[in-house]
């Protein structure tokens, strides 16, 4: 044993001795490339993918799941910190099926099927009440989760008990609900989505008034039902009406921001804040008006024209007639007549235009509320949350020139007048910092090819090519090598030819013996013998 190993390493100091450097180095190039694809190969045939199973599972329903692919030997991993179960991409679909039709995932919550499934004559009126409430609340939360940006949806519901008694319906007690909505990542609501989901929930539980709903984000955000004075215009009666339309005002301009800029930024890249002074004050007043049809010229509309012209020119004449008698006495008033020789002309002219102009008549009632000042806050993440920048100069003045118009065409003219631009720039505060308290949405896990296994290839695409080049470049090295060496030897067996040897008869005998030594060894052996026998 240790003559052969000695053998084999004597033959391989020899082999790799016998070697150039580049044979060395080709030779070590092919054997580390050739264990690396291995590798590879190994790692591509034995390596599963896995597809996302569930998804925002709970804890039991997790635990159930897992234990039911325990149970059928089905390799799993849990993910998104265990709300998750990926399984291999080939086997998804079955499993998923498998699971339905065993009735995977089992939430542990009471649905209308309970009833059907466990129906019984041993139920007490209070267990037949507690089933329904839970059965009632789960089917609202599954028909929330049916609209778009309701990711899921926690109900609770408090029905009280209905009294044998007769009562009035001032003393009777109305049921609340209290709903906590997980929403998308930077998802608002409209007035008309807000006002459905209130409805949904009223229409869904007997005497359920809308006052007595509750409806919250999992941020602490509250979905107000905006009341019906405020959206017919009537809501400058009191304070907590005045506040109310305050509020929604600056609700409003904030979702008109937030979606911009979630347009622009992206979602959950930017949160705004706006703060408004509005003018309650109401004013009811009547004009009368009278105004001339042509303005410029102060002029009306001739409805009626006449012009009146008298001319005289003669002798005088003196005066004349019957003294007339006084009613207070009965004197007489004695006329004297004037110059019989005087002579005149007398000219007369009258015009008289009727004309009409504009009469208006105003019954004027002024806006319940007007905006009187107008302020909004931005803040923006970068694109590098930590470097702020990383946020080109060219949108952050695009921004500014937007909130700029939503605050010039916002406030009232009347209370604010024509406002200059550096004063609408000092109601708008645009910050470009971190923002640490709004929560990434998380990203689906893809299949995609990790970015090291394009380097590995590329590396191995490399060293393949470079190997090709050494093993050409090194056989066209020997072929060179062994051309030279046959010309050398076709040089050294070049001499000179010599005459032919002439065969004598002991040559002759010598070759015969030769012959028959080689080609029939038995019979040259008995000749062999018969010599030495003779001797």
């Amino acid at each position: 044993m240790n003559e052969r190993l000695k053998n084999i390493q004597t033959k391989f100091s020899g082999f790799w001795g016998s070697r150039s450097k580049k044979q060395k180095i080709a030779l070590i190039s092919s054997i580390v490339i050739v264990l690396i694809l291995a590798a590879v190969i190994t790692y591509f045939a034995t390596r599963v993918t896995y597809k996302p199973l569930y998804s925002n599972l709970t804890a039991t329903e997790v635990g159930q799941i897992k234990e039911q692919l325990d149970s059928e030997g089905v390799k799993y991993q849990v993910g998104d910190g265990g709300t998750s179960i990926l399984v291999p991409e080939g086997k998804a679909d079955d499993l998923l099926v498998s699971l339905a039709s065993q009735g995977y995932p089992k939430s542990g919550e009471i649905d209308y099927s309970f009833f059907s499934e466990n129906a019984g004559f041993g139920m007490t009126d209070n267990e037949f009440n507690v089933l329904k409430v839970a059965s009632v609340q789960t089917e609202l939360a599954k028909l929330l989760k049916q609209m778009d940006g309701i990711n899921d949806a926690k109900v609770m519901l408090s029905i009280p008990e209905q009294s044998t008694f007769v009562t009035s319906s001032e003393d009777k007690e109305g049921a609340s609900a209290s709903i906590v909505l997980d929403t998308a990542a930077g998802q608002q609501f409209s007035e008309d989505q807000i006002k459905t989901l209130y409805n949904l929930v009223a229409k869904s539980v007997p005497n359920l008034s809308t006052d007595n709903i509750v409806i919250t984000n999992q941020y602490n955000e509250y979905y107000d039902l905006t009341s019906d004075s405020l959206a017919n215009g009537n809501g400058s009666g009191n304070a907590a009406s005045q506040l109310a339309v305050k509020k929604q005002i600056e609700k409003d301009l904030q979702r008109q921001v937030q979606s911009l800029l979630s347009s622009v930024m992206g979602s959950g890249k930017a949160v705004v804040a706006v703060t408004s002074d509005i003018d309650f004050t109401q004013e009811q007043r009547t004009e009368k008006l009278v105004e001339p049809v042509d303005k410029k010229n102060m002029a009306g509309i001739t409805i009626s024209a006449q012009k009146i012209s008298e001319t005289y020119t003669g002798n005088g004449a003196a005066a004349s007639g019957t003294a007339e008698a006084d009613g207070s006495t009965d004197n007489f008033t004695d006329y004297q007549s004037g110059n019989t020789d005087g002579s005149g002309d007398y000219e007369k002219t009258e015009e008289t235009v009727n004309s009409e102009v504009n009469r208006i008549k105003r019954q004027i009632t002024e806006s319940p509320y007007r905006v009187r000042d107008l302020g909004i806050q931005v803040v923006i993440e970068p694109p590098t949350a930590n470097d702020p920048t990383t946020l080109p100069a060219e949108t952050q003045a695009a921004v500014q020139n937007m909130l700029t118009s939503i605050v010039r065409t916002s406030i009232d003219k009347n209370s604010a007048g024509n406002l200059t631009n550096a004063q609408v720039a000092q109601k708008i505060n645009v910050s470009v910092q971190q923002l640490k308290g709004t929560t990434q949405p998380t990203t689906a896990q893809g299949t995609t090819i990790p970015w090291w296994i394009w380097v590995i290839g590329g590396v191995l695409v490399v060293a393949i090519g470079l190997l090709v080049f050494f093993i050409i470049r090194s056989r066209r090295q020997e072929d060179e090598y062994y051309d030279e060496d046959e010309y050398y030897d076709e040089d050294e067996l070049e001499v000179d030819d010599i005459a032919d040897e002439q065969d004598s008869e002991a040559t002759v005998r010598r070759k015969q013996l030769e012959k028959m030594a080689k080609d029939k060894p038995d019979e040259f052996a008995k000749l062999l013998r018969t010599w030495i026998s003779e001797d």
